[in-house]
Order: C-alpha cells, then structure tokens, then sequence
C-alpha cells in the first residue's frame, strides 16, 4: 500500500514537472511572437560575415606549382588544372586553373592542402546569376579580389552577433 502512494507522488511530481517545461516553452514562444521583425534591405544593408565564414575561392596564379593536390582532396574532383611539361626545366607550367561554384560545396579542403597557398576563402556570399555557366570561374575571374563589405560605402553593414540572454 505504501509502495503504491509514493509511486502515486512520483507520478504527479512528474507531471507538474512535465506541465512545468511544456509552460516554459509556451513562454518562449510567445515572446518570440510579440517582438517585431527586422527586416534587411539586401542591396542596402548586408551582413559582416563571421571570422570562419568559407566563401567563395581567390586563386594565386604565380603561387601555383600545378601538384593538383587540390583536385585529389576535392571530394568532387571539382578544380579543373591543365598544365604542360617543360622538358628543358624538367616542371610543370600552369596553363589553365578553374573552378565551377555551381557544382563546389564549398568545403574547403582545397585550401587547407594546397602546399602553397595559392588558394584562400574569401567573406564573398554574393555568387548569384541567371545563367549557371557563369559560376565556372578561370584563373583570371578566381584572381580578382571582392569588395571588402566593411569597405563598401554603398552599403551599411549588420553585425550578425547572437543575442546573448542573461538570466
């Protein structure tokens, strides 16, 4: 009998405890509700993007040896390098570099690897056409450096900081 009233209390703690949360949650969705929305006016206003944020690729061409370490460790096999073998010299010389943002997954492994830095991300988010065959980037459009946002006096930048609740 005794065993039975406990488990009786351990079930309405239980639930007070279950209606408890399930409160505590209706709460937070109705705050979420009553405040207004912020809207970003896109070519106006653009967000500064995180430190880690992988953008699109900026390409060295006077950096590059032609290992195609880069197309081994792209999990696509997505840069497209053409070299020609200069006998006399016994090296390779780069002829064409490419790569195609509509395929890349922007991962990243082709700048982590390539042994000499020819390649890094850049904060661009900005890689929108109508035409998909104009994200297939050579070595002269992956050379060109973006506008910085922060530079960009034609637009006003948004800190995209999380909000940080204190309790």
């Amino acid at each position: 009998m005794f065993s039975m009233v406990t488990e009786f209390m351990n079930y309405g703690q239980q639930t007070v405890r279950a209606a408890r949360y399930i409160g505590q949650g209706f709460m937070i969705t109705l705050s979420h509700a009553s405040r207004l929305p912020v809207t970003i006016q896109y070519p106006y206003e653009k967000l500064i993007t995180s430190e880690r944020f992988r953008g699109r690729i900026h390409f060295e061409f006077d950096k590059c040896i032609a290992c195609e370490v880069c197309v081994r460790v792209c999990p696509i096999d997505l840069p497209v390098v053409d070299w020609k073998l200069e006998t006399d010299i016994r090296k390779k010389r780069l002829l064409n570099y490419s790569i195609d943002f509509g395929i890349c997954i922007f991962c990243g492994n082709c700048v982590e690897y390539c042994p000499t830095n020819c390649l890094s991300m850049t904060e661009e988010y900005e890689l929108s056409t109508y035409d998909r065959h104009e994200l297939n980037y050579n070595q002269i459009a992956l050379g060109r450096l973006p506008m910085s946002i922060i530079n960009d006096y034609t637009t006003r930048t948004i800190l995209n900081l999380p909000e940080i609740k204190k309790t």
